[in-house]
């Protein structure tokens, strides 16, 4: 699995004009999911993203992780992720599991977002959506479970 994960003061996602999704303070998360992946990469993935140091504390520093400033995630499925651009002008997105596998997998992975006690906001998966977000610092991180 990999994800993009973005700190924004503010995300939202709109399918067909409408709002399906919207966070205050937090992270909004890319999530593309490949053929070899499984419930240990969800378990991964989760534990680290709510866990990553990655909020200023009252001296400025990235000190502070999500669960301890008490933000939340807007989820996107995003299989582009696993688009391969190296050859010819059009993207080969074979690495990206069908949505039989990926879509399960994504669920899994919200829950347990918000077992551990997030907030999670998503789109709708396999759906066209218009993202928006203010990503504040900025702070874009990729994090891909393969190479953990």
């Amino acid at each position: 699995m990999k994800v993009v994960l973005q700190r924004v003061s503010e995300a939202s996602v709109t399918v067909n004009e409408e709002v399906v999704g919207k966070i205050g303070s937090g992270l909004m998360l890319l999530v593309g999911i490949t053929h070899e992946d499984t419930v240990e990469d969800v378990q991964y993935l989760t534990d680290k993203i709510v866990n990553l140091r990655i909020f200023e504390d009252d001296e400025g520093k990235l000190n502070l992780s999500l669960l301890d400033v008490g933000g939340q995630i807007l989820s996107i499925s995003q299989f582009t992720l696993y688009g391969d651009c190296r050859k010819g002008r059009r993207p080969n997105f074979m690495g990206a599991a069908k949505p039989d596998v990926a879509e399960p997998l994504y669920e899994a992975f919200n829950e347990q977002l918000r077992q551990k006690g997030v907030q999670v906001e998503t789109g709708i998966f396999g759906a066209m959506m218009d993202v928006q977000l203010i990503n504040h610092g900025p702070v874009t991180l990729i994090i891909d479970s393969r190479q953990n």
